[in-house]
């Protein structure tokens, strides 16, 4: 009899060593509860220059689709951030990825991109846009939707204004201000 009541009280101890271990989702929820990101949060202001190059030798911009009426048109980019207006003045970094005409009415953009930082402080670190760029207004807004290295659990907001445009090469420089707070 006592060997039974061993069996039965040690059962009940396995069984609820293994309820509390095994139970779906608890732990993982209480992981992550402990991992819960600081509230104080950074504000970091940017100012640089991004180069769109269509033409020439060396292109920062390749046209990948070209539809015979614009909508749709996509581009793949790598264009350099600079601290001027300059196409030589110091590479603060690269946008990378594509922009594609997304509006079959005005010249409106669809923007996905990294601002990948090479220079300084943020060297390593980058920013993530995706947004709708109206190249027609004097300045655009663009949400900044995350980030990386320094820049973790970035939002905040991209202010982009064209400097210079010339229409028969499709070249651009573009100023951008950007705010982001982060963690």
């Amino acid at each position: 009899m006592t060997s039974f009541q061993n069996y039965i009280i040690f059962s009940i101890y396995i069984a609820l060593i293994l309820s509390t271990t095994v139970a779906p989702n608890i732990t993982f929820s209480e992981h992550f509860a402990k991992l819960r990101p600081t509230t104080s949060k950074k504000m970091t202001r940017l100012h640089f220059y991004f180069h769109d190059i269509v033409s020439g030798k060396n292109p920062t911009a390749k046209i990948i689709i070209r539809p015979k009426n614009s909508f749709g048109m996509t581009a793949m980019i790598d264009d350099p951030l600079t601290v001027d207006t300059k196409p030589g003045s110091t590479v603060v970094g690269r946008a990378q990825g594509l922009y594609a005409l997304a509006s079959q009415h005005e010249p409106a953009l669809l923007m996905a991109m990294n601002f990948v930082f090479t220079y300084g402080k943020y060297n390593g670190s980058a920013l993530s846009i995706m947004g709708r760029n109206l190249v027609v207004d004097a300045v655009r807004e663009m949400p900044v939707i995350g980030g990386m290295g320094l820049f973790r659990y970035a939002r905040g907001y991209a202010l982009a204004s064209t400097v210079r445009y010339n229409p028969k090469t499709g070249d651009a420089v573009v100023q951008y201000n950007v705010t982001v707070m982060h963690g």
